[in-house]
């Protein structure tokens, strides 16, 4: 089965939006289409984010929904520790840790919709969310 990172940009736009393209590839994970895999950075910057004034406006998901979410998520992902090795990272600091969790894992893809980490697609197995769902 494909194991795949997805940064938390394609889940956020996934909740906030179900029917979209982010949407379909969370309907799928939860079909087992594919076996997800996050770090502890992805599983408390998806809290985090969704706890935020901005996104809570448009999720409407109580501390304990949030909390139940990052649970599930949890229960059934494969969650591994980012890599802390050299590796040529991307602009943003935050992405250092999606990066590595893509290069611990040895997961087959990243599906992101940051710039910055498709910028690194000669280098490293990462897609875009449209391009990931062509893909299943």
């Amino acid at each position: 089965m494909m194991r795949v990172v997805i940064d938390t940009n394609v889940v956020l736009s996934g909740l906030i939006k179900p029917q979209s393209i982010p949407g379909h590839i969370l309907r799928a994970w939860r079909d087992g289409s594919f076996r997800l895999v996050l770090s502890e950075f992805l599983l408390a910057e998806i809290a985090e984010t969704l706890a935020r004034p901005k996104i809570h406006a448009l999720v409407h998901w109580s501390a304990a929904e949030i909390e139940r979410f990052v649970l599930e998520l949890r229960a059934f992902c494969e969650v591994v520790e980012p890599a802390d090795q050299e590796f040529e990272y991307p602009r943003g600091p935050d992405d250092i840790p999606v990066l590595g969790s893509l290069i611990a894992s040895g997961a087959d893809m990243l599906v992101s919709g940051d710039r910055d980490l498709l910028a690194l697609r000669k280098q490293y197995p990462i897609e875009t969310p449209a391009e990931f769902v062509r893909r299943l």
